[in-house]
This record gives structure tokens, sequence and C-alpha cells, in this order.
């Protein structure tokens, strides 16, 4: 699988031109500067749009699992409160020798990696899920009974 790069997602979403990619990695050989920071400001690619970028190229290279048919380590989820678990949309799986595998759904990708990496420290990774599957894993594991689930966002 070829894994896109960040300035051809920016391009298919309509928001770098060929040329506008050309510029921002000429300037990356002078100023020895990520792809992205040059984007923003250069060319004014927003950080949520970059982060959504991100998350489409992370989401072509990580592993998809069901987390209802994971093997769950009850140590590694009693690490999380209910209300970290739904807030930050992650379920901690378990221990992969050093690192905890994580899951979230790829809506909620960059502001679960950025949780996981606080509270797991460097030593875990991200795997995605169907957002629905993610869900009935969460209510499982971390069960919320005075709030009702309405699609993928919570009412109370």
């Amino acid at each position: 699988m070829i894994v896109p790069r960040i300035g051809e997602i920016l391009m298919n979403r309509g928001l770098l031109s060929a040329a506008q990619i050309d510029d921002i990695v000429s300037a990356q050989c002078n100023r020895r500067e990520p792809f992205g920071l040059l984007a923003e400001e250069m060319f004014q690619i927003t950080s949520e749009q970059l982060e959504s970028a991100w998350a489409e190229q992370y989401s072509c290279i990580t592993a998809k699992i069901d987390p209802r048919t994971e093997r769950i380590d009850r140590e590694v989820t009693q690490t999380l409160s209910r209300r970290q678990a739904w807030q930050f949309r992650v379920m901690p799986i378990r221990y992969d020798g050093a690192e905890v595998m994580v899951c979230t759904d790829k809506a909620h990708l960059p502001r679960a990696l950025r949780f996981a990496y606080q509270h797991f420290g460097a030593a875990c990774y991200i795997v995605l899920a169907d957002p629905a599957e993610l869900d009935q894993a969460l209510s499982e594991h971390y069960p919320m009974p005075s709030v009702e689930r309405v699609g993928s966002t919570l009412a109370a």
C-alpha cells in the first residue's frame, strides 16, 4: 500500500496546488522545517486541516481492529476513568510488550493520540476501530449509566 503524503492529501482536498507543494518542498530543502509548519506559514493551512490530513495518512498505515473481539487487559483499562475514555474516545486494549495498544476511531485520532501520549507516555501506539464498534466496547468497559448514546455523541 502506498501511503499518501500530507501534501497530496491537502491537494486532493483542494487546499494546496501542486505548485504550492513544490514551493513548500523547496523551502524545506533550505530551512529544514516540517512540511506542515511551512504549509501553515506559507499558505495559511490551519492546524486543524493538518491534523485531519495527518489522521487520514495515519489511518492508512495503522492496524484496524474490532475492540469488541480483542483480548482486553483489565489492568490497562483500569488506568483510565470513564470520563477520560469517553471524552478522548480512547480504549486501552492491552500491554503489547512494553507498549500499550490504545484504540480510537479516525475522527478522534489527533485528540486521542495527544491524550494517550500524555497519559501512557511514548510507550503506546494507536490502532483504529469502526466508531460503532468502539462505542460498544467503551459501553462495555466504561459504562456510563446516566448517559444515553445518540449516534456518536453523548447526550445527558
